[in-house]
């Protein structure tokens, strides 16, 4: 996308601005898919028409925002937007991720100490104490009992667990069961929050990124709404369809869904006011894409301290255990 920018502003022609694009491409399958977009726009189809057979490259919002450029003849343009609207989602999405790798990093690890501990060591202090015949510690007893109720059902429970996880899976796939997903996500505290500001900013970065480009308001609701992930609020995009089409705007709508931060609604008005709709949703989606970097940060500043208090607790009370054990042996020895 920021290759054809460049080429168009440059002013090469569309067909040779693919052909370039195709032959710098890294990726042996883009470059296949870039030559036969190029195919077919030259047997006489738009190039939007072009695109559409490749949804998994180019979504529908992609395809509006092309279309909607040819027919004003603005391509370069649009694909300036495209390309600063495609870095902005994943720069929001690279940092969310980047975020939880090192909370999950930590819960890998602590559980992995664990198992190792109540696996392989736990059951050499249970053979020394059966051949001592010595009376075992109430922390030590507990630690072993830990350990064999693991050795002996950890199979049948990883085997439940897993049946679990694809049957959670598999409901998630259905639509009601993704509904109530998502809705329960939003409704975790400091998590939710965040997963709220997100939406927003996809949803008010793509608003704005269709708007300036000349896209009618409720065909932008609907293509943008399609970008969401969570099926809660893009399900509450219908009613904000319907309020614009009977003449309402979209900032009453979109505040009477309940599903969007308040500020919003109250952005969008200005903006409606103003006849700067586009601008206002793009500052809509800087807020609120910086809301989403401090939400995420405060869930990880309460959540990476809490992982490392539980497994600290956990793997010391073993540990403690385990020096327990050795206490007593060595009085016994003595």
């Amino acid at each position: 996308t920021q290759e054809l920018s460049t080429l168009l502003k440059a002013g090469v022609p569309l067909d040779r601005s693919l052909a370039i694009t195709a032959q710098l491409s890294e990726r042996p399958a883009f470059r296949r898919m870039v030559e036969e977009v190029l195919r077919t726009l030259k047997g006489g189809k738009s190039l939007a028409d072009s695109l559409r057979p490749h949804p998994e490259y180019f979504s529908e919002l992609y395809v509006n925002m092309v279309r909607a450029g040819e027919a004003s003849g603005s391509l370069a343009a649009v694909f300036e937007r495209l390309a600063g609207f495609e870095t902005s989602r994943d720069e929001l999405r690279g940092y969310i991720i980047s975020s939880m790798i090192y909370p999950a990093l930590l819960s890998v690890v602590g559980l992995a100490s664990i198992l190792v501990l109540l696996n392989f060591v736990a059951p050499r202090f249970a053979a020394v104490f059966e051949q001592s015949n010595m009376a075992i510690p109430p922390a030590t007893r507990m630690m072993l009992g830990a350990s064999e109720w693991l050795r002996r059902y950890a199979l049948p429970m990883a085997g439940c667990a897993a049946a679990a996880g694809a049957g959670f899976y598999l409901y998630i796939r259905t639509s009601g069961g993704r509904l109530w997903w998502d809705t329960l996500r939003l409704r975790m505290p400091l998590l939710g929050s965040a997963l709220r500001k997100a939406e927003t900013a996809r949803f008010a970065r793509a608003m704005g990124t269709l708007v300036a480009n000349g896209v009618a308001l409720v065909q932008s609701i609907a293509i943008a709404g399609a970008t969401l992930s969570n099926r809660r609020i893009a399900g509450s995009l219908d009613a904000v369809a319907r309020g614009v089409k009977r003449g309402e705007g979209i900032a009453g709508p979109l505040g009477k869904t309940g599903q969007f931060p308040p500020l919003a609604a109250h952005l969008l008005t200005v903006g409606e006011e103003t006849g700067r709709l586009d601008e206002m949703f793009g500052r809509m989606a800087e807020i609120y894409e910086a809301e989403t970097r401090v939400a995420i940060r405060r869930f990880t500043a309460l959540f990476e301290p809490l992982i490392i208090l539980v497994m600290g607790v956990m793997v010391g009370a073993l540990i403690l255990s385990m020096l327990i054990a050795i206490t007593s042996i060595n009085e016994v020895a003595v």
